[in-house]
């Protein structure tokens, strides 16, 4: 059995959208934060060229940048997206992250309503592969991660960066939650392979040894 990981960078932050399939063909869309039709019309692509066919579109909290193009998966697909309802007030005000200056003023579309409720331990299941939750605030309160024990993969969204952590200065965001959190993260089997928001792939080992977040 193969896990098959697509990486897209998309908008202004470069944010890392993820494809992830496996054997069945069947996959998920993790953070899909792309910003403009063409974004989305490359992720179209893959998905059509490679005959994937979408279960879950999935988010690790929800942030502007991270569920700009939840918008183009329910339109052409159906699909709500999955997400911590920790952070439902964000999602539904998120005017309030474009005037703050977060989302540098630039509008966007009316989003979808949100689907399941993810909570810690929850488990997503598409073709042979399931994915458990863990709950890691600190970025926002519901920020999430999803981990497969079978291939080692962590998709830690903004928790975690090869050599760094997300900001905790924005609404509900917690310096002392996200320690915590990754904390939590460096439970984890060290070649786990660690898949974030922004920026290159790491494991959790590199970063016990370098990243000084996680040498605590």
């Amino acid at each position: 059995m193969t896990m098959t990981i697509k990486r897209f960078e998309v908008n202004a932050l470069s944010e890392n959208c993820y494809v992830v399939s496996d054997e069945t063909k069947e996959c998920v869309i993790i953070d899909c934060g792309c910003s403009d039709e063409y974004e989305w019309a490359d992720i179209k692509k893959y998905l059509a060229t490679n005959d994937l066919q979408v279960k879950h579109l999935l988010n690790t909290h929800l942030h502007f940048d991270h569920v700009w193009g939840n918008t183009f998966v329910y339109r052409d697909l159906g699909l709500r997206p999955e997400a911590n309802y920790e952070d439902l007030h964000i999602y539904e005000h998120m005017d309030g992250q474009i005037r703050s200056g977060v989302g540098f003023g630039i509008p966007l579309p009316p989003l979808p309503p949100l689907g399941t409720s993810l909570l810690d331990g929850s488990e997503v299941k598409f073709g042979n592969t399931t994915f458990r939750v863990m709950t890691t605030p600190g970025h926002s309160r519901g920020c999430i991660c999803f981990y497969s024990e079978k291939d080692h993969v962590l998709f830690s969204g903004d928790t975690l960066f090869c050599g760094s952590c997300g900001r905790t200065d924005l609404e509900g965001g917690s310096h002392e939650a996200i320690m915590q959190s990754l904390l939590r993260l460096a439970t984890l089997p060290d070649d786990t392979k660690v898949y974030s928001g922004h920026g290159p792939a790491t494991t959790i080992g590199r970063e016990k040894q370098y990243n000084p977040y996680m040498r605590c």
